[in-house]
């Protein structure tokens, strides 16, 4: 009798796809080092990035909880308590939540965000933190976000309207960048389209912010739709 021997790889080489393609986060080579690259070379984009996602959530006082999908290994969900928001996380990837569940002391939940394993209105808001690039059907994501939160939806995202966006697929002709592989890029024009497509009949607003801007630029965060980094906030009018 032949003995195939054992993997050590927590996800097997074949069951490293979602959607029908591989993906970066279920590569535990690549999810291992995703704290230490926040802590690095990354830690002021994602302080003046929380600046202008707490900007656009906090102006909605109807959201005390708030689902964030694709919450990684909850990098924004354990800090959205600090401007007073109870959050949940969701996540595709065990990898990310098996750090996690030793990093944050809320609920989290291993679901496809396509298909959302809550009730209508569960929570007040949903959250996407720089993972709605990675959605190959973002209009159902949209519908499945206002269905589950009632009020709102708040969305970081990498903004297309960047000189890091070159760089990074240059990067990837050279195979030195597996990040953004499967990423689609999105501008707040093209995104608010995607929003118009699929809250079709919804009465809502939209309000955005970008920043991301060169550490030497006079300020780091303007109502441009330039900078490497966006956010936008949905409100849901048509609720009470």
């Amino acid at each position: 009798m032949k003995i195939e021997k054992a993997t050590s790889e927590l996800i097997p080489k074949e069951d490293q796809n979602w959607q029908n393609r591989p993906e970066w986060f279920f590569n535990r080579e690549h999810t291992d080092t995703y704290e230490q690259w926040y802590e690095g070379r990354y830690k002021r984009a994602e302080i003046w990035q929380k600046k202008v996602m707490e900007q656009l959530v906090s102006k909605d006082k109807r959201v005390k909880t708030l689902l964030e999908f694709g919450c990684g290994t909850t990098r924004f969900t354990r800090w959205w308590k600090e401007i007073g928001i109870e959050a949940t996380g969701g996540d595709i990837s065990p990898l990310m939540l098996s750090q996690a569940v030793e990093l944050f002391d809320g609920d989290l939940v291993m679901a496809d965000s396509h298909y959302m394993p809550f009730k209508d209105h569960t929570f007040d808001s949903l959250a996407f933190i720089t993972t709605f690039e990675y959605y190959k059907n973002p209009v159902q994501v949209i519908r499945e976000a206002a269905r589950v939160g009632k009020y709102g939806i708040a969305m970081g995202m990498m903004n297309r309207n960047s000189t890091k966006v070159v760089r990074r697929r240059i990067q990837e002709v050279f195979g030195m960048n597996p990040f953004y592989l499967t990423a689609t890029f999105y501008t707040p024009e093209k995104l608010s389209k995607i929003i118009e497509e699929a809250l079709q009949g919804r009465d809502y607003s939209i309000e955005w912010k970008c920043t991301g801007l060169p550490k030497w630029f006079p300020i780091q965060q303007w109502s441009l739709p330039f900078g490497d980094f966006f956010g936008l906030y949905i409100k849901l009018n048509d609720v009470k």
